[in-house]
């Protein structure tokens, strides 16, 4: 069974936030969280109005849809936590900052490294650097000779640019709409004339 895209905490809190999970997952098809991300999400959905509907979505998810990866610790997964934090896994799992992310970069690192081609889909610049870093290491291995796979970082623009002209994102009102509803909810993400959204060749 090929491993599901891994998400972050970020694009999640945002699709569902705005309903737009079937969006989500006619893009990508079915995902994967891991606990922390998962723990994440409620947390936010419980504390911070902005998110509150992500809760509500969350909690009508079935595992088809959305599969919960277990953050037990195992020598592949403190091998790759300690390798990209910097700290043993024990004592990373203390500090809740970021902590979704890099348990996202842990387990698409540890399915790679056992052959799969894995889907990364995050926002964060310190995330998105740091599962680059592993796309890279493990490209090397390959080079090497090592039978790994491959680790691909995708973010919410990615996502935007393929349902765009399709079913959710019909036209570019849609798009600039959808758009502007999402960046409310993150404030690091580019402002919309800085993206190619509005120039695909699917509006032409």
């Amino acid at each position: 069974m090929n491993q599901r895209p891994i998400m972050d905490a970020g694009p999640g809190l945002n699709f569902l936030s705005v309903n737009k999970q079937r969006l989500l997952f006619s893009t990508l098809g079915a995902l994967s969280v891991p606990e922390a991300v998962k723990a994440e999400i409620l947390r936010k959905s419980g504390h911070d109005k902005r998110f509150e509907v992500a809760g509500r979505v969350w909690a009508k998810l079935p595992e088809r849809l959305m599969e919960i990866l277990s953050d037990d610790v195992t020598d592949e997964l403190s091998a790759a936590v300690h390798r990209i934090s910097g700290v043993p896994i024990n004592q990373r799992t203390r500090s809740g900052k970021d902590l979704g992310e890099t348990m996202v970069i842990a387990h698409a690192t540890v399915a790679a490294e056992a052959g799969e081609h894995v889907i990364v889909l995050i926002d964060d610049g310190g995330g998105c650097k740091a599962a680059a870093t592993e796309a890279r290491r493990l490209q090397r291995l390959n080079t090497l000779g090592a039978e790994v796979g491959s680790i691909r970082l995708i973010n919410t623009v990615t996502v935007l640019e393929r349902a765009a002209g399709g079913e959710h994102i019909p036209d570019k009102n849609a798009m600039r709409d959808l758009y502007s509803r999402l960046r409310g909810l993150d404030d690091g993400s580019p402002p919309l004339d800085t993206t190619n959204l509005m120039n695909l060749h699917c509006w032409l």
